[in-house]
């Protein structure tokens, strides 16, 4: 049960069929839209994943996100989604987020790290900067060719086929975490769909041809020991953008989810000391 205070408004995002919410905090400095990562939902940053959500708030930022097409409260086959779809929605918050007045960050984790990537890759317009949480950035890494070829052709004939087991148990070394990960009720607990899995492994490789555009500021964290998503993947595309503010903080020995993890209160120390130091002063 989330306490009152952390009960979300409805954020209205039109012309998205998912359910979306804000945490406003109480003299904004700025702004954080949110993607949650495959299988989980916004909501989930609230109560765990270091209470990501409270944590913002109290330091400023008001919290746009939505439970992604598929995932939590949203309309959808379970987790069966095109990731060039969640793109077109993300860009879609963002257009919306351009009618409130505070600068714009985002924030995504794994599948919503990628989604946020191709997004800002696209059109990077109206964001101040960008925070990349284990993304899912290189996908499918010394698999055969015959395999790679295969997936779309599964995915289309066969969107839901389960093809690709998450081991829940790389979530974290915390024992405690990954039991309150497979006993929640609203993460999708079965293997990646044949649809979402190779709709990932076209759009990150697609996205390698466009980063050498990537202008804004970032911040990117991976645990070394992840099982879930590649941090050669963070390396690659930390060394691939222009940017002149990027940091690449990798955790030693972390697992997928860092602030769920051994480390978390130093990993959430960063992630809003970054922020802080890019976002101007709340007013008043």
């Amino acid at each position: 049960m989330q306490p009152a205070r952390w009960e979300p408004s409805a954020w209205d995002l039109p012309a998205v069929p998912v359910r979306s919410y804000v945490w406003h905090a109480e003299s904004p400095r700025a702004a954080v839209l949110l993607a949650h990562g495959l299988g989980e939902y916004a909501g989930r940053y609230v109560e765990r994943y270091g209470r990501l959500v409270p944590a913002l708030v109290e330091a400023g930022f008001t919290v746009y996100a939505y439970d992604q097409r598929g995932h939590g409260r949203s309309e959808g086959r379970r987790a069966v989604v095109d990731a060039a779809v969640l793109v077109e929605d993300h860009l879609r918050a963002r257009e919306a987020l351009r009618s409130q007045p505070l600068p714009v960050f985002a924030f995504g984790h794994s599948l919503g790290g990628l989604v946020t990537a191709a997004s800002v890759a696209r059109d990077p317009r109206g964001l101040s900067g960008v925070v990349l949480s284990s993304p899912a950035l290189l996908i499918g890494e010394g698999e055969p060719a015959w395999r790679r070829a295969l997936a779309p052709v599964l995915a289309r004939l066969a969107p839901a086929a389960p093809v690709t087991a998450l081991d829940s148990g790389g979530l974290s070394r915390l024992a405690d975490e990954v039991e309150a990960y497979r006993a929640d009720p609203w993460v999708h607990q079965g293997k990646v769909p044949a649809l979402t899995a190779a709709s990932m492994l076209r759009l990150s490789g697609e996205l390698w041809a466009h980063y050498a555009r990537w202008t804004l500021p970032t911040l990117v964290i991976h645990g070394t020991a992840d099982r879930l998503t590649d941090v050669n993947g963070s390396r690659r595309f930390v060394n691939a953008i222009p940017a002149p503010d990027k940091t690449l903080r990798l955790v030693e020995g972390g697992y997928h989810e860092l602030l769920n993890d051994e480390e978390r209160e130093e990993v959430l120390g960063w992630i809003l000391a970054w922020l802080r130091s890019r976002a101007p002063q709340a007013a008043g």
